[in-house]
């Protein structure tokens, strides 16, 4: 019987190069060996899958945060702007 490889050619490029090798290892293995390591591996895989999964939310996010205080400090300063040109114009009249 001839194993599969739980990770298609993508994920084995998202993987470290080093961990995509270690499952190739534990899924040539037989026996309980092989069935204990997988289990691990599988939530190992699962966890930097989250992790990177996480990692790039928040760093969409500090994206969005700085485009709106971009957009918030230009704003100040427009309403600086009009607020200074409406006192100009009260003081001349």
């Amino acid at each position: 019987m001839k194993l599969q490889s739980r990770l298609p050619d993508s994920d084995a490029e998202e993987l470290p190069r080093e961990l995509a090798e270690l499952g190739q290892k534990i899924a040539a293995l037989t026996g309980p060996a092989h069935t204990e390591l997988d289990a691990a591996y599988t939530n190992v895989v699962d966890a930097i899958r989250r992790r990177r999964k996480i990692l790039s939310l928040v760093q969409e996010a500090l994206s969005q945060l700085r485009l709106d205080i971009k957009y918030l400090m230009f704003d100040l300063e427009v309403t600086r702007q009009e607020r200074d040109e409406l006192r100009r114009q009260v003081e001349d009249r």
